[in-house]
């Protein structure tokens, strides 16, 4: 649904031509290689092979194609992890439209673009240390939904129900939140959520 979306708001565009869709990083690989493709939206959740190894793969074959990440991951982390291995750009879907046209703009002139959310997580970083790191493990807007659903008792399947999200995108969050706490099941997430005012099952009492 959120393709269909996307292509149908990047086919109004004059200066935009949509050659394609992919699922998954296998298939992008595929299209890419029949397709004189010059961008490509690059999720980060995929199935099969996530859109970090897929960008790296893509540009290891034709350096030339701009990548711009465009997805629910706003972490650090993650952002980085995409920019390294050769994006030219991150929107998150929350910003999806002008941001979006913006970016894509920006990188066919060999700019970087990242959206506003995105520049805001990246200097807050740096201003909290050379390395990105703070001493108290931060988790993002998303992340923080998924912890308190998780900490009242909801199911992976129920969270990707509330939020409108896939499962598979649940899944990434989960383990990204356990790995950042360094938590390892769900009663230390629930304790955690408690401690620090995350959920609203939290009581009173000490």
């Amino acid at each position: 649904m959120f393709r269909h979306a996307l292509r149908t708001m990047l086919e109004k565009e004059a200066s935009i031509h949509v050659v394609g869709e992919a699922g998954d990083g296998e298939e992008l690989l595929k299209i890419a290689a029949k397709t004189g493709v010059d961008v490509v939206c690059m999720d980060i959740g995929m199935p099969q092979m996530n859109g970090i190894e897929a960008t790296r793969r893509l540009l290891a074959i034709n350096p030339a194609i701009k990548v711009i990440g465009l997805s629910a991951f706003t972490d650090r982390d993650f952002v980085l992890d995409l920019l390294k291995a050769g994006a030219s750009g991150y929107v998150t879907k929350a910003e999806t439209g002008d941001e979006l046209l913006r970016a894509i703009r920006s990188v066919r002139l060999n700019r970087t673009y990242l959206c506003p959310e995105i520049a805001s997580t990246l200097t807050g970083a740096l201003i909290d240390g050379s390395d990105g790191k703070s001493a108290t493990p931060r988790i993002g807007p998303r992340e923080r939904q998924v912890l308190q659903l998780v900490a009242e008792g909801n199911t992976s399947a129920e969270i990707a129900e509330r939020l409108h999200v896939a499962f598979s995108t649940v899944e990434v969050h989960r383990r990204n939140i356990m790995r950042k706490l360094d938590l390892h099941n769900v009663a230390e997430l629930t304790k955690y959520a408690i401690r620090n005012g995350i959920t609203t099952s939290a009581t009173n009492g000490s």
